[in-house]
């Protein structure tokens, strides 16, 4: 019997799989994304924090799929711009923009600005297809560069400099970023907190479904 719990990550993003895979390495879970599985409805993320769509990406997945997921929503807030692009972050030059039109945006937009603070907040959440979902969040600060530096990463990456390390985030290593970074900080207190996860996860699915997520551990067995 496959005693891996399939986990959906609720992304079409393949930077955002990457890191979430190498943060949840070693747990019995078998890691998908959306791209594993035929078109379904997108879901429109027009809440007004990241909790709100954070939440709805992986409830509408989990219900649509049948099998719990795992979403986060995240933004880079730019204190000169008043928190802008905040949760618009992904839709900042429009929905089809790529990630050199957000950067070039929002580096015309802060032109001659001497406040260059900046935070990149975080939160996951992870649901199951009955609707609870667990939380985990945080947050990075840091300032805007003047010039994107790095290739790594992806987003706002090469323009976000963290002062500690003196690197963008473009320029971090994985191992680098998943320390330090808002979504690598959220995901560490997700880790810390795993097995307690897939004991909620299994009590939380279905009856008929819940030998199916059976670890083979003395904690499971015993629930």
């Amino acid at each position: 019997m496959d005693k891996q719990i399939p986990l959906i990550i609720a992304t079409g993003n393949p930077g955002k799989v990457l890191e979430i895979e190498d943060l949840l390495n070693g747990f019995p879970i078998r890691i998908k994304s959306l791209a594993d599985f035929g078109p379904i409805p997108e879901v429109e993320e027009d809440g007004e924090t990241f909790e709100e769509n954070a939440y709805k990406k992986a409830s509408f997945t989990a219900k649509i799929l049948g099998i719990p997921a795992l979403a986060d929503d995240s933004g880079l807030m730019v204190e000169a711009l008043g928190g802008e692009p905040g949760v618009r972050s992904a839709r900042y030059a429009g929905p089809d923009a790529t990630d050199q039109e957000r950067v070039a945006k929002l580096l015309k937009a802060m032109q001659g600005q001497t406040n260059r603070k900046a935070a990149f907040e975080c939160v996951i959440s992870i649901a199951v297809p009955s609707g609870p979902a667990l939380t985990y969040e945080a947050r990075c600060e840091g300032l805007i560069a003047e010039a994107p530096a790095g290739e790594k990463g992806f987003g706002y990456d090469p323009i976000f400099f963290y002062p500690p390390l003196n690197k963008t985030f473009g320029q971090m290593s994985l191992a680098e970023k998943r320390d330090v970074s808002h979504r690598g900080k959220a995901l560490n207190e997700l880790r810390q907190e795993m097995d307690k996860v897939l004991i909620w996860i299994r009590r939380h699915m279905p009856p008929e479904e819940r030998y199916l997520y059976t670890r083979n551990t003395e904690d499971l067995n015993d629930c």
